[in-house]
């Protein structure tokens, strides 16, 4: 399935082509006509290559094709990759001649022999790529040159007949969605409720039950129940609900006639639509529709089935009901049915007990147990049972309207882009939370995030994760105090769908692992205890290998290991030893030229990095959190020119000089646990890209640095369980784009910085822990666009500021532990000002009063908020999360 993904790459080499054209770089030199014949060819290979991934199903000659075509598209991929860091190299050369080991490398004899070796390289691509593009003419393909959605897969129809004594579990979810059906308390004519969710999860089951209700029936005059095609224009549209309504053909009519009969059928009736199964996300498309149904009666109806948040939003006028799994309890008598005939299951334990455990494995999804328990009707020998407990759904075959093809039309829906990224996801153990910055850093370091001009990387690529989030490919949402999603779940299933549309480019191994494709480029090494183990022969020949992590906690690991690791494989972009200990890191790491992220979280062995990782140019990510034993930082550090996001825990007093001058791309610095830690450099001036500042549980550190006021593009800063104090006025002067301002256990911080007030941008505060601070200051007022204020633990705090009642865009006011607050004493005469926020918790120790006639209106209960705590058990959570104290309540 991994041929999907080579219009994806071929773009991105065109682009990188493109570049070096642009950069006039002298490397190039003689090379020219060769890459630009280069260019040319990929572009032609390019232009069929969506129809070739199409055919391939079809014809082993195509897929032979295009196997070799993505062998070489990786091998020209690193070849450019060279090309661009060597000219970084130079061009750090020229800017700063103090850097005698650059200049070294950049003497006349090695830019020449360096002009030697590209031009051999480049000339063997052109050569095997013209021999690849000779052979697509062999085959009849069509050229096409726009990413398209897939569209000629034909999903089957539905209809609206349920046998409701068949549907288990969904009793709960069709009362309450009746009774919104029936409430008479909407203000508009026709209102709209989306039912979302996974595939297979039974929205359409849901929505079929609620259609036929008794009280459904007697309440709408007119029920219609239509299933939407993926590709729809307005008069198709039309067309289907007329017919579902009137059962007249209506072909021979055009808009205009079919929009008059529409408005005619429905006219002053008060009726219930259902759209099941939509996918189309054009708003435009929608709104044409809505206007033709207006002309319903009061309380008229429609529900719209999705899989898609994004359609659920457009077209609902109120918030969607997301449909949760079933419990184990209910798909287990799912299964009973599927599985046995009448009452057999009684008289076959054993399989009961062996089908439980095929139950669990469908986590919850009614599509997956009926597909399961399908096969499984006619089966009576326990093998055959045991066969389908013991293997991934994935390999188990299946009908086209069973659980995985139905999962895979979702995936068919994306463009290549977000399809390259949601393959990426299986590199993740099952039920893994997966940290969404650190799953954007991967993706970022991988390629797969498309620049756009004037737009970082990070923003795009949280751009995808939320279009894959809406699209219900990632669930269990956990959220950061400012909203931002800290860690997702991905469905078994899902994560099944993952591995198969990824292929062999993605490989789960370990010391019993008998072989690996040629092909794979991202490994998972799943072992436990690395101390006395020998690097697995078989690995060797697996040189080109992309991604290599560690699963889970490892331990030890040896350090003949850890050396032939980092010098086997030279084409790395990603390399997680998370939760692994050695002492040394090879100073062969600084040969991985092409490498972008690194973690070593969590070893709590090591000392010292060589200098040589110095030579990793390309560095974007570099994760050193819980690397509680690290003395200092390479002398060289700040040359990690392309460094976007650092993570560090260290015994450092201070950072190094030079450490952070260099580091002009950094766009988040983490410094956590650093409990020696008294000062941040005043370099930190120079980091005018950055836009998170996460300062943590370093109790040494008393101040911050004057130069803050630098940092003219933060947006974050978080600071916690710090001897800081005073407001430290003069050091956030200047930060006019702050976004997220946390304060928590700082014992001895009394005030505010005054300076913030310049700035409106502020959207949210938490102030926790704060025992000295007794009054917010009145600046706050100033602050129109915060949306979440949070106070905790503020023993001392005594009021708020005159004019907090200006704060019209305020939603959430959270105030716990405050005993001395008296809200009313600062909030003007009534409290009137808080039945304005959407989302209010006050607890019973603060104090609060407001007159008894407007009480009656002031729905606002005084209630703790119990934050859910959830169990971290063997988790491996997140370095950023669990380092930034989100582990607690």
């Amino acid at each position: 399935m991994a041929e999907t993904f080579l219009f994806q790459i071929a773009g991105q080499i065109l682009g990188k082509l493109a570049t070096l054209s642009v950069t006039g770089t002298s490397l190039l030199w003689g090379m020219e006509k060769e890459l630009n014949r280069l260019e040319i060819t990929l572009s032609a290979i390019k232009a069929v290559l969506l129809d070739a991934d199409e055919q391939q199903a079809k014809s082993q000659q195509v897929k032979d094709w295009l196997e070799k075509l993505n062998e070489l598209l990786y091998d020209a991929d690193d070849v450019l990759d060279d090309f661009a860091t060597e000219a970084l190299r130079q061009e750090m050369s020229s800017n700063d001649k103090k850097h005698k080991k650059v200049g070294k490398f950049f003497s006349r004899s090695n830019t020449l022999l360096f002009r030697v070796s590209m031009t051999q390289k480049i000339k063997k691509l052109r050569e095997r790529m013209e021999n690849i593009a000779a052979d697509r003419k062999n085959f009849s393909f069509t050229e096409r040159f726009l990413d398209a959605k897939v569209t000629n897969r034909m999903r089957e129809q539905t209809h609206s007949f349920v046998l409701a004594s068949d549907v288990i579990g969904r009793d709960f979810d069709k009362e309450h969605i009746v009774s919104l059906l029936l409430a008479s308390n909407t203000l508009k004519n026709i209102s709209v409720l989306s039912i979302v969710g996974l595939g297979g999860l039974g929205k359409t089951t849901l929505a079929k039950l609620v259609y036929n209700d008794q009280r459904i029936v007697e309440n709408f005059e007119k029920r219609i129940w239509v299933y939407i095609p993926e590709e729809f224009d307005l008069k198709m549209l039309t067309e289907r609900i007329i017919r579902a309504a009137t059962g007249a053909d209506n072909t021979h009519l055009d808009l205009d006639q079919l929009q008059i009969r529409l408005r005619d059928e429905l006219m002053s009736k008060k009726f219930l639509l259902v759209l099941d199964d939509v996918w189309n996300e054009d708003p435009k498309r929608w709104l044409d529709l809505r206007d033709l149904l207006t002309c319903g009666a009061e309380g008229s109806r429609i529900i719209v089935t999705t899989r898609n948040k994004v359609v659920a939003s457009i077209m609902s006028t109120s918030a969607p009901y997301e449909l949760e799994c079933l419990s184990n309890d209910e798909c287990l008598s799912v299964f009973v049915k599927c599985a046995f005939k009448e009452g057999q299951e009684n008289a076959n334990p054993e399989l009961l007990e062996i089908g439980k455990a095929i139950v669990n494995k469908c986590g919850g999804i009614p599509l997956a147990v009926r597909t399961l328990g399908s096969l499984l009707c006619t089966k009576t020998e326990e093998r055959d049972w045991l066969y389908i407990k013991d293997n991934d759904i994935l390999n188990i075959s299946q009908k086209e309207n069973d659980i995985l093809p139905i999962l895979r039309l979702s995936y068919d829906q994306m463009r290549s882009s977000l399809k390259q990224c949601f393959s990426y996801c299986s590199i993740f153990p099952k039920d893994y939370h997966i940290p969404r910055e650190e799953l954007i850093n991967l993706w970022i370091a991988q390629g797969f995030v498309q620049s756009e001009e004037s737009r970082l990387l990070e923003e795009i690529g949280n751009e995808y994760f939320n279009e894959l989030l809406s699209r219900s490919f990632f669930q269990d949402v956990e959220e950061a105090f400012d909203c931002e999603v800290l860690t997702c779940r991905m469905h078994d299933l899902v994560h099944d769908l993952a591995r198969s549309v990824a292929g062999t480019l993605f490989s789960y191994v370990n010391f019993d692992t008998k072989s690996i494709s040629k092909r794979v480029r991202h490994l998972l090494f799943c072992e436990e205890n690395l101390m006395d183990k020998e690097f697995p022969g078989l690995l060797l020949l697996r040189k080109k290998v992309r991604s290599f992590s560690l699963s889970f906690k490892v331990g030890p690991i040896s350090q003949p290991f850890l050396d032939i690791l980092v010098s086997t494989f030279e084409c790395l972009r990603v390399l997680d030893l998370s939760e692994s200990d050695f002492e040394r890191l090879p100073k062969s790491i600084g040969n991985l030229v092409h490498l972008r992220y690194l973690s070593l979280y969590g070893n709590h062995t090591i000392r010292k990095l060589p200098n040589s990782i110095c030579n990793l140019l390309n560095i974007q990510t570099l994760y050193l959190l819980g690397c509680v034993q690290l003395q200092d930082l390479p002398r060289d550090f700040g040359n990690l020119c392309s460094l976007r996001h650092l993570y560090l825990t260290s015994t450092m007093e201070c950072l190094p000089k030079n450490c952070l001058k260099g580091l002009c791309a950094l766009q988040s610095l983490s410094v956590s646990r650093c409990c020696n830690l008294e000062s941040l450099s005043e370099e930190i001036k120079y980091l005018t890209a950055l836009r998170a500042l996460y300062i943590i549980q370093c109790p040494a550190l008393i101040s911050l640095p004057q130069n803050m006021k630098h940092l003219t593009s933060l947006e974050k800063l978080w600071i916690t369980d710090c001897e800081i104090f005073g407001t430290h006025g003069a050091a956030v002067k200047g930060l006019k784009m702050l976004q997220s301002l946390v304060m928590r256990g700082l014992p001895k911080l009394k005030g505010l910085p005054c300076e913030l007030q310049q700035g409106t941008t502020l959207r949210y505060m938490l102030i926790q822990q704060c025992p000295s601070l007794i009054a917010l200051p009145q600046w706050m007022e100033n602050c129109t666009s915060l949306l979440k204020l949070k106070l905790v633990n503020c023993f001392n705090l005594e009021n708020l500021p005159l004019g907090i009642h200006q704060l019209a865009a305020l939603r959430t006011l959270f105030i716990k532990g405050c005993p001395l607050l008296n809200l009313s004493r600062e909030s003007g005469e009534h409290m009137s000002w808080i039945s304005n926020i959407s989302e209010v918790y006050i607890n019973q120790d603060t104090q609060i009063s407001y007159d008894q006639d407007y009480s009656r209106d002031l729905k606002i209960p005084s209630v703790i908020l119990q934050r859910k705590n959830p169990r971290l058990g063997d988790i491996k959570l997140a370095p950023w999360a669990t380092w930034h104290g989100f582990d607690q309540p």
